[in-house]
């Protein structure tokens, strides 16, 4: 049985939802990196970062591959680094419009 698409994207959504999972996808915008890499750059315990880099392939998200003997994660497709810019804009729109209404909240003040 096939699953609405409402529903995939919201999967998808929701995968991205935890921060390492983040954090790994951004550090994979730069190119492959090996696990030992990956696990010098993000702040968890090893067992945490191999769950959510399952999490991330079974996803689709990344895809890892052997070069000699170390395990090697890349972004599966660049449109995922696309998705984390268009993140970061409407981040930035968020924020702005925040920090405007803030702004104006603090003139009534006076």
């Amino acid at each position: 049985m096939l699953v609405p698409l409402y529903q995939a994207k919201a999967e998808l959504f929701r995968t991205l939802g935890h921060p390492v999972r983040i954090r790994v996808l951004e550090l994979l915008q730069d190119g492959p990196k090996p696990v030992r890499d990956l696990l010098a750059a993000v702040d968890v315990e090893p067992s945490n970062l191999s769950q959510q880099l399952a999490v991330l392939r079974r996803a689709g998200l990344v895809a890892s591959y052997r070069d000699g003997s170390l395990v090697m994660y890349a972004l599966s497709t660049p449109d995922v680094a696309d998705l984390l810019a268009a993140g970061r804009r409407i981040l930035g729109a968020v924020l702005t419009d925040r920090d405007a209404l803030l702004e104006e909240l603090r003139g009534e003040d006076r």
